[in-house]
């Protein structure tokens, strides 16, 4: 009868140890996903930033050329403004499409990533 209360009280311990490491690894797996995408974010934002500053750049120099083209500085700025109001309009349009749906499935990506 012994015998068969420690043998129980064994498999218990067992089972109750696989528990904690199969919660452990849950926790591990979600702490390296998570580092993946946020790393992934940062990598891509760096990238973004310095392109955000190479294009701003560029679009003053645009602005003064189409200025210096049209006559008066201001024109230009006026014609490149004109043209980022229409991009935003067609981005606000098409945001599901063109924003939302491929950060989506980048997301779903990472996190579903095998190593």
């Amino acid at each position: 009868m012994e015998n068969n209360t420690s043998t129980i009280e064994t498999l218990f311990e067992k089972a109750e140890n696989y528990t904690r490491t199969t919660v452990e690894l849950m926790k591990l797996e979600a702490v390296d996903k998570a580092a993946d995408v946020v790393s992934s974010m940062l990598s891509r934002a760096a990238v973004s930033i310095v392109f955000v500053m190479f294009a701003f750049l560029a679009n003053v120099g645009l602005s003064f050329w189409i200025g210096d083209l049209l006559g008066k500085d201001y024109y230009g700025f006026f014609a490149v403004s004109g043209f980022y109001l229409l991009v935003s309009i067609l981005l606000y349009v098409f945001r599901d499409a063109l924003i939302k749906l491929p950060v989506s499935n980048f997301m779903i990506v990472r996190m579903l990533k095998k190593r």
